[in-house]
């Protein structure tokens, strides 16, 4: 009789629970539907908010010299290529400040992108430099031209670029984000909008992480996806945690 009421009472606890989850509002933190919690970081009395990562085997959509038309999301992968270069992140999540430095060889030459300072677009950005949020897709975070990841460091705000040492641009927003493996670790598509997705997580591997950022302009252009005058955009595929 105990055992069949013990049963009982875990079967109501795990439907209302369920039930709960399923209906419960996103937010930057909890998504409707995950099965799985953990703590937040703040929860951790050893967190201190400091990340410091390094980016390798970058790859760059489409290029500096497209005319105007271009396709710079780049989820097909077929206008992705490699290129040379590494990029260094070392920020603190907690007081929004820190370093993101990209310096890459392209073909005009080497490209330098920094942060100048962070700065929070939205109230999910979390005064600029964030941790452990979901973002794009259906999160009610950031936009739809990604699936739906967990960002596990991520920084929004303004900066410079160089190209051979002279100033390309000015006062641009940056964006960049660690996120789980939206890019298949082969092709370098991505599978999105998933057909027949069995649930509401994002449609991205979290076996794999990897580093995705750019650089954009404030001015606007309709014939270009996005649709920004400038939209240099940039993914590397191993992600170094120190």
């Amino acid at each position: 009789m105990k055992s069949a009421a013990i049963t009982t009472l875990l079967f109501i606890l795990a439907t209302t629970l369920g039930t709960s989850v399923e209906g419960q509002e996103a937010t930057p933190r909890r998504q409707p539907g995950a099965a799985m919690t953990v703590y937040e970081p703040e929860q951790h009395d050893l967190y201190d908010g400091h990340f410091v990562l390094s980016a390798g085997r970058v790859y760059q959509v489409g290029g500096l010299e497209d005319p105007p038309g271009w396709e710079h999301i780049g989820n097909d992968a077929t206008n992705v290529h490699p290129i040379g270069g590494t990029v260094d992140i070392d920020v603190n999540e907690i007081d929004n400040i820190g370093q993101f430095t990209a310096r890459l060889q392209i073909p005009q030459g080497e490209l330098v992108i920094e942060m100048d300072r962070f700065n929070e677009f939205s109230p999910c950005q979390d005064g600029g430099v964030a941790a452990f949020i979901y973002e794009h897709g259906n999160s009610g975070c950031g936009d739809s031209n990604w699936p739906k990841t967990l960002l596990y460091i991520a920084g929004w705000g303004f900066g410079h670029a160089t190209l051979n040492g002279t100033t390309l641009y000015e006062e641009y927003q940056i964006h960049f984000m660690v996120t789980q493996g939206i890019r298949d670790r082969e092709t370098l598509a991505v599978d999105y909008p998933l057909l027949n997705k069995r649930s509401a997580a994002g449609a991205v591997n979290p076996a794999l992480i990897q580093l995705d950022f750019f650089i954009r302009s404030p001015e606007m252009d309709t014939r270009n996806n996005p649709t920004r005058e400038v939209f240099d955009h940039f993914f590397a595929m191993e992600v170094t945690w120190k």
